[in-house]
């Protein structure tokens, strides 16, 4: 089977991008896409992976955890969406390293389907934004513990995809910027369930109204709907032209509350966020959607 992990990041927009697929429940029905209930598998998976840290799994688990999510679904793709498959938001940072139990997670899970493809689906963050809420919400706040030897401009996602590639390079990785996501929430949305490109689906634009004017949205779907050949490219710069004329004020802006944070270290670490971007696009095995 293909088993599709949309692993978070925290505080992204990882329960909005369920709730956007599910809505489609027939579509991906009769496409053998299977978007369970979290609540079958979230606890079913947590216990197991913890139990793997001190022995095997035991004979038959797997089909134990499919049969419990599956019920009378003869899908062969399976899509499971747990921000904390990489561990809860109070260790996701631990001496200046994102999500550290991510690469020994995922080489369990391999273990764990050893026959079945696995791919991650993953939304990123820039770590300007994100570690002041990682850091709020930290159980070991001291220096040592949350930073280590690092300092804000340390902290790279390539870090983390890299160790996630080499402990199990069986799983490829998708990521996306979760800036860009309200460009190309439909694009995200195809992927993980397995759809042509041209496909269309309910809730592609879920994410475009939290930013966008009503006046806007509703002069957007007319447009779409007088342009129904436009491409998927075109989709693209037609939403940025919209965007440009009809976004919200400040539904963009953050404020962050983090000691030692000024606006110069923001700019710093977004511009080291880009280069990062660069560096993970050139990892084997990992794809980058991109507006």
């Amino acid at each position: 089977m293909q088993l599709i992990l949309h692993t978070g990041g925290h505080y992204t927009e990882e329960d909005r991008l369920l709730k956007s697929l599910q809505s489609n429940h027939d579509l991906l029905t009769q496409a053998g896409t299977h978007t369970p209930s979290p609540s079958t598998y979230r606890g079913l998976f947590r216990d197991t992976l913890n139990a793997m840290y001190k022995s095997s799994a035991a004979e038959g688990a797997r089909d134990v955890l499919l049969d419990a999510v599956m019920g009378d679904s003869d899908a062969d793709r399976v899509i499971f969406s747990d921000a904390n498959f990489f561990r809860t938001p109070a260790t996701a940072v631990v001496e200046g390293m994102l999500y550290p139990a991510a690469p020994v997670r995922m080489m369990r899970m391999a273990q764990l389907f050893p026959d079945d493809e696995l791919q991650i689906f993953m939304g990123i963050r820039n770590p300007a934004t994100l570690l002041p809420v990682l850091y709020d919400v930290a159980a070991d706040k001291s220096p040592t513990q949350f930073w280590g030897d690092k300092d804000p401009l340390d902290v790279r996602w390539s870090d983390t995809l890299g160790l996630l590639r080499d402990s199990a390079p069986e799983i490829n990785i998708t990521v996306w910027c979760n800036e860009d996501a309200p460009l190309i929430w439909g694009h995200i949305m195809r992927d993980m369930a397995g759809l042509p490109a041209t496909t269309p689906l309910k809730g592609e634009f879920d994410l475009l109204e939290t930013i966008m004017r009503p006046e806007g949205m509703k002069r957007f779907t007319s447009y779409l709907a007088a342009h129904p050949e436009i491409t998927a490219a075109q989709h693209q710069r037609v939403i940025a032209a919209f965007l440009d004329k009809y976004a919200i004020d400040d539904a963009l802006e953050e404020e962050l509350d983090m000691p030692g944070w000024t606006e110069e270290l923001v700019e710093d670490m977004t511009e080291v966020y880009d280069e990062d971007l660069a560096r993970i696009q050139e990892i084997p095995g990992v794809r980058v959607i991109l507006p």
